[in-house]
């Protein structure tokens, strides 16, 4: 923004949780070890999925990745916010707030699309299985993977920029617990429309085509799942009910968030989604997977028993 051009100017003060003081030290402890146990649960599936070679398959391909994405989300949230609960010190540099934003934008906009692959992936393991390894060949799974990475880091550099160029005019509370762009636009001190209007149809871009690519996609295994027999109709179930799971509770709370005028906002329900996306969601991926996978179950054992076995050689 205008005023983050300034050399003096001092930063942004990161309001987060301070209007309930009596909550800090809760929620401090809360998000502590909801990240540490999203740290672990998705650092363990990005390292199965590299040592394990009957996970070397496109559906944990993907999965790694999401791992990844959804780690790199709450490392650039989650230490900032646990600085600010923990003292009195709320401030983020011009640079850091810009950084964050971009981070989260990109990491956002591509886990959108990335869970939109996996659904894809899904449909063709379900509804195409004798050509399944044709199909999602291992070049086309990177391919479709580097599209998420550029598409949403690419919209995050137009985004930021458009967002961090407003002019402030002395206003530097920021009134959440990270920068984001619904709540730096209510900062300007300027007509915002148009970048209202562009946020809106950016949000439709990467919530609600992806979503319907999604609905697509499932629609189509349930019509082929129908004509399975019972125990097919299990098995496909749950192949694809941990990724439904994720879709849920990842896209329901940035439409809520991001499919509104950021005047029509009540911070209190913007912040309860923001931890969702942010915190919640990446810890419940790896929990969803893990607990209703057989394969991620066994890859851990032998993991584990390989472990041991070389600590007692």
């Amino acid at each position: 923004m205008e005023r983050a051009n300034d050399s003096t100017f001092p930063g942004f003060i990161l309001l987060g949780f301070s209007g309930r003081p009596h909550l800090e030290t809760v929620l401090l402890m809360v998000i502590l070890i909801t990240y540490l146990l999203s740290f672990l649960g998705n650092g363990t599936i990005i390292l199965l999925s590299i040592l394990e070679p009957r996970l070397h398959t496109p559906m944990y391909f993907f999965l790694s990745n999401l791992s990844f994405t959804d780690l790199c989300l709450t490392t650039s949230t989650v230490p900032q916010t646990l600085v600010n609960l923990k003292g009195k010190d709320k401030t983020i540099s011009c640079g850091g707030c810009v950084t964050q934003l971009f981070i989260v934008l990109g990491l956002g906009g591509g886990e959108c699309i990335l869970l939109s692959v996996m659904a894809y992936d899904r449909y063709a393991a379900v509804c195409r299985p004798l050509h399944y390894m044709v199909i999602m060949h291992p070049w086309l799974c990177l391919q479709l993977v580097a599209t998420a990475w550029f598409t949403g880091f690419g919209n995050s550099v137009v985004q930021t920029a458009l967002t961090m160029t407003l002019p402030l005019c002395g206003k530097n509370q920021v009134d959440h617990f990270f920068c984001e762009v619904p709540v730096m636009l209510k900062l300007a001190c300027t007509n915002i429309s148009i970048n209202e209007a562009e946020s809106f149809a950016v949000s439709v871009f990467f919530l609600v085509v992806p979503l319907s690519l999604i609905l697509v996609s499932y629609g189509h295994i349930t019509l082929a799942v129908l004509m399975k027999s019972a125990q097919g109709r299990r098995k496909a179930f749950g192949t694809c009910s941990s990724h439904l799971l994720v879709v849920i509770s990842f896209y329901g709370t940035l439409i809520s968030t991001y499919l509104q005028p950021p005047s029509s906002y009540s911070q209190d329900v913007n912040k309860s989604m923001a931890l969702i996306y942010t915190l919640v969601t990446p810890l419940l991926n790896p929990l969803i997977y893990t607990l209703r996978n057989k394969e991620v179950k066994v890859a851990l054992k032998r993991l584990a028993g390989r472990t041991i076995a070389s600590r007692k050689s």
